[in-house]
């Protein structure tokens, strides 16, 4: 379910190429920034709450240099647990320009622990890419990718979406990105689909919301919608909802807490 929360929140532009195309001007977080959801999953047609998830933002160094550090974290309810174990963390370092450095991403679900890392150089104005993936206590594998394109775990992509300014595109315009994962690199795509204000559950807030998908291909190279996510049309763009369909059923997350934001919430009605 992480894995979702993070995409949602979008993209660069086509082909982005490494390295001084890898940054990106920062205008909508700051250190200290902490976001908590409530995660629910329909089960037999009923929604039960399934756990919670938060994140937080802190400037801190890597190999010597100024970094932010973003840390993910998902825990299921114990009621939720008798139907689906999940337990997951998710660190992530990039530059001050946001320029990728570092994965890693520990979940247990289920039964089944699975541990990715992502390592980033750049070497030569391309970008090269060490990933490492283990499940259980199989041995790991390795592999690497190098390309002209920047490439993006979902942590680092969210941060960097985060900034992206929307303005000017029509309904249905469609990002494409290089998405790293401890087991292999892959062209994803995130498509727009306009303006939305969107009443939070149970509460009298509203929103003014942007609305994307993000799109994934099958094996026989069908695509479908993974996830419809809900981002604050604002300096912030806080991700406040999203729809998710997932292998074992659908999901949705809903902003329940937003501290040391950078800028005021205008989009908060």
């Amino acid at each position: 379910m992480k894995k979702y929360i993070c995409l949602f929140l979008f993209a660069i532009v086509c082909g982005l190429q490494a390295q001084a195309q890898c940054s990106s001007k920062n205008t909508a977080f700051g250190s200290g920034e902490t976001l908590t959801y409530d995660l629910y999953f329909n089960w037999k047609f009923v929604w039960i709450k399934a756990g919670t998830a938060s994140m937080n933002i802190t400037r801190t160094t890597y190999n010597g240099q100024p970094a932010y550090k973003s840390y993910l974290i998902t825990r299921g309810s114990k009621r939720a647990d008798d139907i689906f174990k999940m337990r997951d963390t998710l660190t992530a370092y990039t530059t001050l320009d946001l320029v990728p450095q570092y994965y890693k991403k520990g979940s247990f679900e289920g039964k089944t622990y699975r541990k990715e890392e992502v390592w980033y150089s750049y070497p030569n104005g391309k970008c090269k890419v060490k990933m490492r993936y283990q499940r259980d206590k199989k041995p790991a594998t390795t592999d690497t990718y190098t390309s002209p394109y920047c490439a993006f775990d979902m942590i680092s992509m969210l941060m960097r979406a985060r900034s992206f300014d929307p303005t000017g595109w029509k309904v249905g315009h469609r990002i494409k990105f290089i998405m790293a994962s401890g087991k292999r690199c892959e062209w994803q795509s995130i498509v727009y689909r306009g303006k939305k204000k969107f009443k939070m559950e149970g509460t009298n807030t509203t929103y003014r919301c942007l609305v994307f998908s993000f799109m994934e291909k099958d094996k026989k190279g069908k695509e479908k919608e993974i996830v419809k996510f809900y981002i604050t049309d604002d300096a912030n763009h806080l991700p406040v909802r999203l729809d998710l369909n997932l292998n074992f059923g659908t999901a949705k997350a809903y902003l329940t807490g937003a501290k040391g934001l950078r800028n005021p919430q205008t989009a908060k009605l």
